[in-house]
C-alpha cells in the first residue's frame, strides 16, 4: 500500500514494535513467579511420623485438622457438625465405598480428632486414612 504525498509516495509501516511486547511478558512473569508460592500454601499442619507410610498418588477427599483445632474440607473451613452433611453432599458414588484421608496436627487432643472421626463415620464412610510422615534416619 502507498500513499502520494505531493509527489513523494510513502510506504505504510508493516513492522510490529516487539520492545513492549516483551517488556509485558517479561512483568507477568514475574508476577507469576513470585504470587506461585503462595498459591500453592495450604494448610499448615505438623503431621506425626511413623515408622509404617505408604505413598498414596491417588487424588482423595481430605478433611485436616490444623493445631488451633479448625476443621477443614479440602482446604476449606467447615464446622464439625456440618461435616457429615457436607461429605455426603461433595463425594459421588457410595460413602461405604469412598476414602477419606484424616490429617491431623499432631500437638491436636485425642477428644478432637475422635469427634472429626464420628463426624465422617457419620457421613457413612468406613475406609478412614490417617495420614503420617515417615521417620528420617
Amino acid at each position: 500500500m502507498a500513499f502520494n504525498t505531493k509527489g513523494r509516495t510513502q510506504t505504510a509501516l508493516a513492522e510490529i514494535n516487539i520492545t513492549p511486547l516483551v517488556d509485558v511478558v517479561l512483568v507477568l512473569l514475574l508476577i507469576f513467579m513470585l504470587t506461585a508460592p503462595v498459591l500453592q500454601s495450604g494448610i499448615d499442619v505438623a503431621i506425626p511420623k511413623t515408622r509404617t507410610v505408604n505413598q498414596v498418588t491417588e487424588d482423595r477427599m481430605v478433611v485436616t485438622i490444623d493445631r488451633d483445632q479448625n476443621v477443614f474440607l479440602q482446604d476449606k473451613p467447615v464446622n464439625v457438625n456440618e461435616l457429615p452433611t457436607r461429605l455426603r453432599t461433595t463425594g459421588n458414588g457410595d460413602p461405604a465405598k469412598r476414602v477419606i484421608y484424616l490429617r491431623a496436627d499432631e500437638r491436636v487432643p485425642f477428644g478432637a480428632f475422635a469427634s472429626v472421626m464420628d463426624a465422617v463415620k457419620q457421613a457413612g464412610i468406613t475406609n478412614i486414612s490417617i495420614v503420617t510422615r515417615p521417620i528420617e534416619k
